[in-house]
C-alpha cells in the first residue's frame, strides 16, 4: 500500500462519539499518520493527490468477543493463517478463541499459537474444567498467568457445583468467566426454537426453557458472587432477554448475542439455505425482534460472529448428525449494517457499539480509540456491491451461510493489512474516482 490522502472521510474515533468528516493520512505501513487540519501540509510534502473519501466509514476495527478454531496449524476446516486473513480482511482486529480445539486449551502449555502475520490480536479464552469434560477444574490461576484472557467453557452450562466451587475458590479472580446458559437435557432434541412456524415446517421444536432455567441458575450464582465478572455467550430467546432486562443494570451480567440469530429466524430463511444447524438453535421472528431491540437497548452489550468452521466432508453430512454452527466474519458487518443501519435507521455509533466498544468491554478491553499511529482500523463503504463468490479473501470454512451472495457494503482497506485496498483512487489517477 502507499501513502494515501482520505479527504473528507467520515470518522469514527472512538466510544461516544458520531462520525465525523474530516482528512485523514494513512501511511504506508497502514498506520493513521495524520488527522485534521495537518494532513494537507503532510500530504503535499509526500506529494499526494487526494482519494475522495465522502461517504467511507473509517473506525476503529471491529471485535469478536469468541469464535473457535480447533487446529491452528493444520485445520482442514480452518487455519491459522486463513482465519487471520479472512479476519483481518473483514475488518476485524481481535478475535478472541474458545478453549474447544483438538487439543484442549485447558493448561499454559496448551495456550499458545503459532506466530501471526499481521497485527490481529487472538486472546485466548481458558477452559474452566479440564478438556472441557466438566468433571474436574481446570488450573485457573495457571492459565491466567499464561496469558488467558479469561475462562470459558463450551455451548452449554457447566455443572452448577463445579461452577460454584470455581467461583468460591475464585482462582480467576477478577477475570471474566464466559458461560452459555444451555441445557441440552431440557431441549427435547429440538432442531430450531419451538413456535409457530417451527410448527408449520415440521421441524422439532427445541424449548425456551432449555436456555432460561440455566440463565436463572446463572443469574443466582452472580449474585451470590457479585465480585466475579460473570459473562454470559449467545443469548438467544426472548424470554432470556427479558429475564436479563428485569434485571438491575448493576446486577445484569454483560451478555454477547451471536449475528446470525440477528440476521434471520425459522420463518425467514430458506429451508435448503445453509445456517439451519446452530447451538442454541435458530429463533422465532419474535425471538429475533426481541434479540435486536435487546441489543438496542443495552441489555445485550456485543454482537459475536461464533465462527465454527466445518470442513467439507463435515459440511455435507445430515443436519442432524453435524456439529452446529456457521462461519464467516465478512458477512457480519455488511448484513448487519443493512439491517440495522439502514432499515431500522440505526447510528453508526450504535452499531460500533455493538460490534466493536461492547466486545471489549466484555473482554475486559479498554475500547479501541483512533488516533495518529493507530493501525487497528477500518474504512468501510456502505454502497459498495460485491460478490462473495468471488471475494479472495474468504474463510477456509465450508459452512458459509452466505458464500453465493450477492451483497452490499464492504471493507474496502484496514489497518493491519496495508495490502489490502478497494476503496477510490486519487483523483488525478484518472479511472472511475469511486471505485
Amino acid at each position: 500500500m502507499t501513502a494515501r490522502w482520505l479527504r473528507q472521510v467520515s470518522l469514527l474515533s472512538g466510544p461516544g462519539l458520531d462520525p465525523a468528516p474530516t482528512d485523514v493520512l494513512i501511511a504506508a505501513d497502514g498506520a493513521i499518520a495524520a488527522i485534521g487540519r495537518e494532513v494537507v501540509d503532510r500530504a503535499a510534502d509526500l506529494r499526494l493527490e487526494p482519494v475522495d473519501a465522502g461517504g467511507l466509514l473509517l473506525a476503529p476495527a471491529l471485535i469478536d468477543p469468541h469464535s473457535l478454531l480447533e487446529d491452528p496449524s493444520n485445520g482442514r476446516a480452518e487455519s491459522l493463517p486463513s482465519l487471520e486473513r479472512s479476519a483481518v480482511a473483514a475488518g476485524y482486529g481481535t478475535v478472541a478463541l474458545l478453549p474447544q480445539a483438538s487439543r484442549w486449551r485447558d493448561s499454559p502449555d496448551a495456550l499458545g499459537l503459532p506466530p501471526l502475520q499481521t497485527g490481529l490480536q487472538l486472546p485466548l479464552w481458558g477452559s474452566l474444567s479440564r478438556a472441557g469434560a466438566g468433571e474436574d477444574l481446570a488450573p485457573h490461576a495457571d492459565q491466567l498467568a499464561a496469558g488467558a484472557i479469561g475462562l470459558a467453557h463450551d455451548a452449554t452450562t457447566p455443572p452448577l457445583p463445579l461452577l460454584e466451587r470455581a467461583l468460591a475458590l475464585a482462582e480467576m479472580g477478577d477475570a471474566p468467566i464466559l458461560l452459555a446458559p444451555r441445557d441440552r437435557a431440557l431441549s427435547q432434541q429440538g432442531f430450531v426454537r419451538e413456535s409457530v412456524e417451527a410448527l408449520r415446517a415440521g421441524w422439532p421444536g427445541d424449548p425456551a426453557l432449555s436456555e432460561t432455567l440455566p440463565l436463572q441458575a446463572l443469574i443466582a450464582l452472580a449474585r451470590l458472587h457479585p465480585q466475579r465478572r460473570l459473562r454470559l455467550m449467545n443469548i438467544s430467546t426472548a424470554e432470556a432477554v427479558a429475564l436479563l432486562a428485569a434485571l438491575a443494570p448493576a446486577e445484569r451480567p454483560l451478555a454477547s448475542v451471536s449475528w446470525w440469530h440477528l440476521l434471520t429466524d425459522s420463518g425467514n430463511l430458506d429451508p435448503t439455505a445453509e445456517g439451519w444447524r446452530l447451538e442454541p438453535p435458530l429463533g422465532s421472528p419474535a425471538d429475533r425482534r426481541a434479540l435486536r431491540e435487546g441489543l438496542a437497548s443495552g441489555v445485550l452489550r456485543a454482537v459475536a460472529v461464533h465462527h465454527l468452521p466445518l470442513d467439507p466432508e463435515e459440511q455435507l453430512l445430515p443436519l442432524d448428525q453435524r456439529k452446529p454452527g456457521v462461519a464467516g466474519h465478512r458477512f457480519v458487518l455488511p448484513c448487519l449494517w443493512q439491517e440495522l443501519v439502514v432499515a431500522a435507521r440505526w447510528p453508526v455509533a450504535q452499531l460500533w457499539q455493538a460490534l466493536c466498544f461492547g466486545p471489549a468491554e466484555l473482554l475486559g478491553m479498554a475500547p479501541p480509540q483512533l488516533a495518529v499511529g493507530s493501525r487497528s482500523w477500518l474504512l468501510f463503504d456502505p454502497g459498495r456491491p460485491w460478490s462473495a463468490r468471488h471475494d479472495g479473501f474468504a474463510a477456509q470454512a465450508a459452512n458459509q451461510p452466505l458464500a453465493d451472495a450477492e451483497l452490499c457494503g464492504q471493507v474496502v482497506a484496514v489497518g493491519l493489512n496495508p495490502r489490502i485496498w478497494r476503496g477510490p483512487v486519487p483523483q488525478e489517477a484518472g479511472g472511475d474516482p469511486a471505485r
